[in-house]
C-alpha cells in the first residue's frame, strides 16, 4: 500500500502518519511544496524511533508524482466524494491520497478522477477529520480488506499468557 500526502502542512501529522505507515509497511509519499523541513525535530518526534525504518519518497510537485508513478492506481480521499471509502476495493499496490489540511486536494485534481474519490462519513457540520486519523482509518480498511497480510494479527502479553 501507498499513503500520499499532497502539500502537508503541519508536522506532527505527517510524523504520525510516517509511524502509521511503518507499522504496515506502506510507503508514504510527499508531495511538495510541503509546509515544514523532513528533518524537523516535530515529524520525528511524531514518529518517534520509527521515522528511520519509513520507506519514504518525496517528490517536489504533483506533476512530478504522476510522472514517477505512471498507470498507478490513486484514490482521492475527500470529503467532497460522493463514494465512501468501504464502497471501494484496494488493489495491493493502491496509493491513497490526502490533501493539505487547510483545503484537502484541489477540486481541479478531484474532477479528473472522480470515479476514484472516497470520503470518510462524519455528521454535516464537521468540516473535516485530522489528516493523520484520515489516513488511519482508510489505509486499515484497505489492509483489512486483504486480511492484513504479513501482519502480525495476534496480540501477546509482555510478561504473562493468555492461557
Amino acid at each position: 500500500m501507498n499513503i500520499v500526502l499532497l502539500e502537508p502542512e503541519i508536522p506532527q501529522n505527517t510524523g504520525n502518519i510516517g509511524r502509521t505507515c511503518v507499522a504496515t509497511d506502506t510507503c508514504l509519499h510527499l508531495i511538495g511544496p510541503l509546509g515544514f523541513q523532513i528533518n524537523e525535530k516535530a515529524v520525528k518526534k511524531a514518529g518517534l524511533d520509527y521515522w528511520p525504518n519509513l520507506k519514504l519518497k518525496t517528490y517536489i510537485s504533483y506533476r512530478d508524482f504522476m510522472e514517477k508513478n505512471p498507470g498507478a492506481k490513486i484514490y482521492m480521499a475527500t470529503t467532497k466524494a460522493e463514494k465512501i471509502y468501504t464502497e471501494v476495493d484496494y488493489e495491493e499496490d493502491s496509493f491513497i491520497m490526502f490533501g493539505k489540511e487547510s483545503a484537502g486536494i484541489p477540486e481541479e485534481i478531484l474532477v479528473q478522477n472522480r470515479k476514484n474519490c472516497i470520503r470518510i462519513p462524519m455528521m454535516q457540520d464537521i468540516r473535516s477529520l485530522n489528516l493523520s486519523n484520515s489516513a488511519a482509518i482508510v489505509l486499515y480498511e484497505a489492509l483489512r480488506q486483504k486480511n492484513f497480510k504479513n501482519m502480525q494479527t495476534k496480540g501477546a502479553l509482555h510478561r504473562l499468557s493468555w492461557e
